[in-house]
């Protein structure tokens, strides 16, 4: 494939991420906007371009794509997977993939009798620290690893206007700390140690104004007696110019050494037994979100269809985030130990 052709279904807050990032992909051209907002999609398809559609199945028709990349609330996921895999076009799927877990299993199977790959759009793995600190450890710099802890820490939860001048439907989510916001670091901890076999979680609301959970502190056990810590509260912020940047703080605990995460996007290693930290050379473009982690994503799916790099966040692995993320609010439930093969 010499070039790649996208079209685009969602013209929000963070859709305009996805726009952005296609336009600086080599090789790949934005086709098409399209979102049941016709006014929002028509401003975006301005801004770079391109045609404007209220309508999926206008938009397919008319700019015949390789790729539709779905950036839309969960319930309209399984409807428009369905008319892409009808016409055996490839996607990418926005988290929190689908509205139900029965969804999410109904959309992997439509791609899978499509031949057609659903990639999901988990994009924190790719944020570069991340990416960094899987060298790292493959480079086996700290030793046996014994934990890693991850603090969420955005700052963007208190009061009674949380969540509103960016992602105003947060408030009513019935589930927002883990399913919205903490399966990025179960991606994240699967991608750098492997998938979780059980988890603890202890989870809780803080702002009453919101539907669902906004703290909570959830453990793993991962493979090669790792332990996982996430603790995880949306009200709290953390030491960064930028709390969106990398939206708290890690450490990851080893033998040999200790490495650390700051707000700033920058790593630092020390040694055992020293109290001297080295920084540890992590280069990011420093954009709106995550260290570039959107453009990041979309650059790897494309490698993935114009030059048959291999695909890491296929929708039928992904199966495996959601059964952690079930697990998860089984154990604050019910207070105790879950393991994740009885959430599958």
């Amino acid at each position: 494939m010499s070039g790649l052709k996208v079209a685009v279904v969602g013209a929000g807050y963070f859709a305009q991420l996805h726009h952005e990032a296609w336009m600086r992909i080599d090789r790949v051209e934005l086709v098409g906007i399209c979102d049941v907002n016709a006014e929002a999609a028509e401003a975006a398809a301005r801004t770079h371009g391109v045609a404007a559609y209220s309508d999926v199945a206008d938009m397919l028709a008319d700019t015949r794509p390789d790729l539709v990349d779905i950036v839309t609330p969960p319930p309209s996921h399984l409807e428009l997977v369905r008319t892409c895999m009808a016409q055996k076009i490839p996607v990418i799927c926005q988290k929190p993939f689908c509205l139900t877990p029965e969804d999410a299993r109904e959309a992997v199977s439509l791609s899978q009798r499509a031949a057609c790959f659903i990639a999901v759009h988990e994009n924190f793995r790719f944020q570069p620290w991340y990416r960094k600190t899987k060298q790292v450890l493959d480079d086996n710099v700290l030793g046996q690893v014994y934990q890693v802890t991850y603090r969420l820490r955005p700052g963007d939860g208190q009061g009674p206007d949380a969540y509103l001048a960016r992602q105003p439907y947060f408030q009513k989510m019935p589930k927002l700390l883990i399913h919205e916001t903490g399966v990025h670091w179960i991606d994240t901890f699967r991608y750098l140690f492997g998938n979780p076999t059980a988890v603890f979680a202890d989870l809780r609301r803080l702002n009453p104004v919101i539907a669902g959970e906004d703290a909570g502190i959830v453990i793993f056990d991962l493979p090669d007696g790792v332990r996982g810590v996430l603790d995880g509260n949306r009200l709290a912020d953390h030491a960064a110019d930028n709390t969106r940047r990398t939206m708290g703080e890690m450490l990851v605990e080893g033998a040999e050494a200790t490495l650390r995460l700051s707000g700033q996007g920058e790593l630092w290693l020390r040694k055992h037994g020293s109290m001297e930290e080295t920084q540890i050379p992590c280069e990011f473009v420093d954009t709106v979100f995550g260290g570039d982690c959107v453009f990041n994503l979309c650059a790897h799916v494309a490698g993935h269809m114009l030059d048959g790099a291999e695909l890491e966040n296929e929708a039928s692995d992904y199966l495996v985030v959601q059964g952690v993320e079930r697990a998860a609010y089984l154990s604050s439930e019910k207070r105790c130990w879950i393991d994740v093969a009885s959430c599958l």
